[in-house]
């Protein structure tokens, strides 16, 4: 069976009978599925007149837009593979992303253009396409994407892909070390499709998606651009940075059904000025994912806009989400129960499966998990089993199946002879009502670790750290109550959204 990615998400629309549906929103440019093909096939021509063929890696420094669709679809229409990275990185990382992926191409635009040269100026090699970029303005070694493919043919048959042959590259967050990329086959998303999209969320052809997290983030991408295309769905992009206010006019603008959010966005949305008389009626359903979603923060969500979230976790090793919550079935608290085809256990130390409400660490069974990781053997094979990824996310499970969030095995503090999850003393502070963000590191106190509670309160705010102590004394036990607050104006975070305890660390220290 072909599973060319774009064959399956693109050209079977319009043999549905609909081409001339709209498949992808961008201000105010809409695309309908025959001009989306089109400009796939168009893209697809370029790349192939740059050398680039099957199995060779595309790389995208792309902003999210038009551009980017259709040339991640160009590329897996030629059988290329595809990886993506974020636009506001320094030259420094792009020189690693482009050395460890040694792509045919790096597709870039004006964003990323010049710390790309940077880049490839240190010795990285890899052919360039530039969009949104005057053609006057780029060297000789660098192709104007747009132009050449006004020039190309709005035709190209998609390269036969087996299930089993790679397709895409999906990047670790890199919060344990550098990025690796997971190496998926082109059957992945399609499993993950078929039992996350159509199995718990029910996209149907009817649905807008508008995505918070940026293309290049696997969770936002695959819901906006892969996921609706499978139904005969809308994606809506927009290149701006996400805020609180842009989502509220994107929202009332162009009314989507489906918004794919994440906790921290969340957070801002709640305690927004202008959340009380923001319109999100459109919205049947919204998803969060990429960190945990607080039990507070969720009701909070529920008080202020009554729209239903959809909690659940995924992981870049599994390809997408693998626990989730169901319309219509949530639980406050807990990322919900395996998603149709996967299987879930929480082993102890030594991979034994524990008794329910017993906490340990996640091991995730699926159709969908990568076949390890790119160039790093033993990591793939201390994570990846037969089908299965251990993962160093901790939880518990219930005895009705539900599965709750427990933090990481990795950042555990041992407290008083006890081991202690920040999480659990983050989720409590972020319950009192003036805690807009909070993140909780050990550090040393007289030869013990002792929890302190770093945190960002809502403007206007001016609660103490007393107030805050006896907030979670009255929640926690008593070891797990932090001595001391530090109060900021912002967390540091990755370019996913995850918040980065290595940065936050570093920021103490400085």
């Amino acid at each position: 069976m072909d599973s060319n990615l774009a064959a399956y998400f693109l050209d079977r629309n319009l043999a549905d009978g609909r081409g001339a549906d709209t498949a992808l929103v961008c201000g105010d440019r809409s695309v309908s599925y025959a001009e989306l093909v089109a400009l796939s096939a168009r893209a697809g021509h370029v790349l192939g007149s740059l050398g680039v063929h099957k199995g060779h890696r595309v790389l995208l420094a792309l902003s999210d837009g038009v551009e980017f669709v259709a040339a991640w679809y160009g590329a897996q229409r030629i059988g290329a593979v595809t990886a993506e990275v974020y636009t506001f990185l320094t030259a420094k990382d792009y020189a690693y992303y482009l050395d460890y992926t040694d792509p045919a191409a790096v597709i870039v635009d004006a964003t990323t253009l010049e710390p790309v040269r940077q880049a490839l100026a240190g010795g990285a090699r890899a052919r360039v396409l530039v969009t949104g970029v005057p053609d006057a303005e780029l060297r000789p070694d660098e192709s104007p994407l747009w132009t050449l493919m006004e020039r190309a043919p709005a035709e190209l048959d998609p390269v036969p892909v087996a299930a089993d042959e790679v397709a895409i590259w999906k990047f670790t967050t890199g919060s344990t070390g550098s990025p690796k990329a997971c190496v998926h086959p082109a059957g992945n998303p399609l499993a993950s499709f078929r039992n996350y999209a159509l199995g718990v969320l029910g996209l149907r052809a009817s649905d807008r998606v508008l995505a918070v997290p940026k293309l290049f983030f696997g969770y936002a991408r695959d819901l906006v651009a892969l996921f609706p295309f499978g139904v005969g769905g809308t994606g809506i992009a927009f290149p701006e940075r996400s805020t609180a206010e842009l989502l509220f006019e994107l929202i009332e603008r162009h009314r989507p059904t489906v918004l794919v959010n994440v906790p921290t966005m969340m957070s801002a949305m709640v305690a927004h000025p202008a959340a009380a008389e923001a319109d999100l009626s459109s919205l049947r359903l919204a998803t969060s994912a990429g960190e945990a979603l607080p039990e507070a923060l969720h009701r909070s969500w529920d008080d202020t806009f009554g729209v239903e979230v959809v909690d659940g976790i995924g992981s870049s090793e599994a390809y997408h989400i693998y626990l989730s919550n169901r319309p219509g079935e949530i639980r406050h608290g807990s990322v919900g129960r395996p998603v149709p085809g996967y299987t879930a256990r929480v082993l102890d130390e030594a991979g034994a499966e524990l008794p329910r409400g017993e906490i340990g660490t996640l091991e995730v069974g699926g159709p969908s998990v990568a076949g390890g990781y790119w160039d790093a053997p033993e990591k793939s094979a201390s994570t990846f089993g037969e089908h299965t990824v251990r993962t160093a996310d901790l939880f518990s499970q219930d005895v009705e199946g539900f599965f709750t969030y427990r933090g990481r095995a990795d950042e555990l503090l041992k407290v008083g002879g006890v081991f202690v999850a920040p999480s659990e003393i983050e989720h409590c502070l972020l319950g009192h009502p003036d805690v807009l963000d909070c993140a909780v590191l050990g550090h040393p106190d007289g030869g013990l670790i002792r929890p302190r509670a770093h945190v960002v309160l809502r403007a206007g705010a001016t609660t103490a750290t007393e107030e805050l102590r006896e907030f979670a004394r009255a929640r926690l036990a008593g070891h797990k109550c932090p001595r001391e607050f530090r109060f900021l104006e912002a967390l540091p975070r990755t370019a996913n959204g995850k918040l980065d305890r290595r940065a936050l660390r570093a920021e103490e220290t400085a």
